[in-house]
Protein backbone atom coordinates (compact mmCIF):
# COMPACT_ATOMS: atom_id res chain seq x y z
CA UNK A 1 0.00 0.00 0.00
CA UNK A 2 1.61 3.31 -0.57
CA UNK A 3 1.72 6.27 1.71
CA UNK A 4 -0.72 8.67 0.15
CA UNK A 5 -3.26 5.46 0.75
CA UNK A 6 -2.11 4.84 3.90
CA UNK A 7 -2.76 8.83 4.74
CA UNK A 8 -5.97 8.26 3.64
CA UNK A 9 -7.07 5.09 5.45
CA UNK A 10 -5.72 6.59 8.52
CA UNK A 11 -8.38 10.37 7.64
CA UNK A 12 -11.00 7.62 7.40
CA UNK A 13 -10.15 5.94 10.73
CA UNK A 14 -10.05 8.77 12.85
CA UNK A 15 -13.22 10.04 10.81
CA UNK A 16 -15.13 7.42 12.00
CA UNK A 17 -13.63 7.37 15.54
CA UNK A 18 -14.07 11.22 16.43
CA UNK A 19 -18.28 10.75 14.93
CA UNK A 20 -18.56 8.14 17.02
CA UNK A 21 -16.68 10.27 20.13
CA UNK A 22 -18.75 12.88 19.39
CA UNK A 23 -22.26 11.55 19.28
CA UNK A 24 -21.49 8.96 22.51
CA UNK A 25 -20.53 12.43 24.08
CA UNK A 26 -23.40 14.03 23.15
CA UNK A 27 -25.67 11.38 24.41
CA UNK A 28 -23.82 11.23 27.67
CA UNK A 29 -23.99 15.21 28.09
CA UNK A 30 -27.92 15.05 27.68
CA UNK A 31 -28.88 17.14 30.60
CA UNK A 32 -29.36 14.68 33.92
CA UNK A 33 -28.11 11.51 32.26
CA UNK A 34 -24.65 11.31 34.09
CA UNK A 35 -26.35 11.49 37.29
CA UNK A 36 -28.96 8.69 36.32
CA UNK A 37 -26.21 6.73 35.42
CA UNK A 38 -24.35 7.26 38.65
CA UNK A 39 -27.21 6.59 40.46
CA UNK A 40 -26.97 3.43 38.99
CA UNK A 41 -23.60 2.56 39.56
CA UNK A 42 -24.05 1.59 43.23
CA UNK A 43 -26.93 -1.27 42.09
CA UNK A 44 -30.77 -1.66 40.84
CA UNK A 45 -32.77 1.08 41.70
CA UNK A 46 -36.78 2.08 41.72
CA UNK A 47 -37.80 4.88 39.56
CA UNK A 48 -38.58 6.95 42.55
CA UNK A 49 -34.77 6.23 44.03
CA UNK A 50 -33.84 7.61 41.17
CA UNK A 51 -36.23 10.59 41.01
CA UNK A 52 -34.68 10.72 44.69
CA UNK A 53 -31.29 10.95 44.08
CA UNK A 54 -31.69 13.65 41.53
CA UNK A 55 -33.28 16.42 42.91
CA UNK A 56 -34.22 19.13 40.18
CA UNK A 57 -34.90 16.58 37.53
CA UNK A 58 -38.81 16.32 36.31
CA UNK A 59 -40.46 13.25 35.87
CA UNK A 60 -41.24 13.76 32.40
CA UNK A 61 -37.06 14.65 31.64
CA UNK A 62 -36.59 11.11 33.87
CA UNK A 63 -38.86 8.73 32.23
CA UNK A 64 -37.04 10.25 28.26
CA UNK A 65 -33.93 9.73 29.92
CA UNK A 66 -34.68 6.46 31.40
CA UNK A 67 -36.18 5.16 27.88
CA UNK A 68 -33.28 6.54 26.08
CA UNK A 69 -30.59 4.31 28.12
CA UNK A 70 -32.94 1.36 27.68
CA UNK A 71 -32.73 1.81 23.81
CA UNK A 72 -28.83 2.54 23.90
CA UNK A 73 -28.63 -1.36 25.70
CA UNK A 74 -27.13 0.66 29.03
CA UNK A 75 -29.78 -0.37 31.56
CA UNK A 76 -32.31 -2.95 31.48
CA UNK A 77 -36.07 -2.38 32.94
CA UNK A 78 -37.05 -5.05 35.13
CA UNK A 79 -40.76 -5.54 36.43
CA UNK A 80 -40.86 -7.61 39.27
CA UNK A 81 -43.87 -9.88 40.74
CA UNK A 82 -44.36 -8.98 44.04
CA UNK A 83 -47.73 -8.24 45.78
CA UNK A 84 -47.28 -4.91 44.20
CA UNK A 85 -45.87 -4.80 40.97
CA UNK A 86 -42.57 -3.74 41.38
CA UNK A 87 -40.31 -1.68 38.59
CA UNK A 88 -36.24 -1.51 38.88
CA UNK A 89 -33.75 -0.03 36.78
CA UNK A 90 -30.36 -1.77 36.43
CA UNK A 91 -27.24 -0.94 34.51
CA UNK A 92 -26.53 -4.00 31.75
CA UNK A 93 -22.51 -4.83 31.59
CA UNK A 94 -22.03 -2.15 28.57
CA UNK A 95 -23.58 0.61 31.40
CA UNK A 96 -21.55 -0.86 33.91
CA UNK A 97 -17.92 -0.48 32.02
CA UNK A 98 -18.96 3.46 32.23
CA UNK A 99 -18.43 3.64 35.74
CA UNK A 100 -13.95 3.87 35.40
CA UNK A 101 -14.62 6.61 32.80
CA UNK A 102 -17.15 8.39 35.31
CA UNK A 103 -14.89 7.83 38.53
CA UNK A 104 -11.93 9.38 35.99
CA UNK A 105 -13.98 12.22 34.76
CA UNK A 106 -15.03 13.52 37.83
CA UNK A 107 -11.06 12.71 39.48
CA UNK A 108 -10.31 15.02 36.31
CA UNK A 109 -12.90 17.34 37.38
CA UNK A 110 -12.56 17.63 40.84
CA UNK A 111 -8.60 18.06 40.22
CA UNK A 112 -9.06 20.69 37.51
CA UNK A 113 -11.35 22.64 40.45
CA UNK A 114 -8.60 22.58 43.24
CA UNK A 115 -5.83 23.79 40.49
Amino acid sequence: MSDSMLEKNNQNVCQNICNDFHSTIEFLGKRWMGMIIYSLFSGPKRYHEIMDNIPGISDRLLTERLRDLEKEGLIVKRILSAPKRKVEYELTQSGKKLEDVFITIIAWTQAKNES
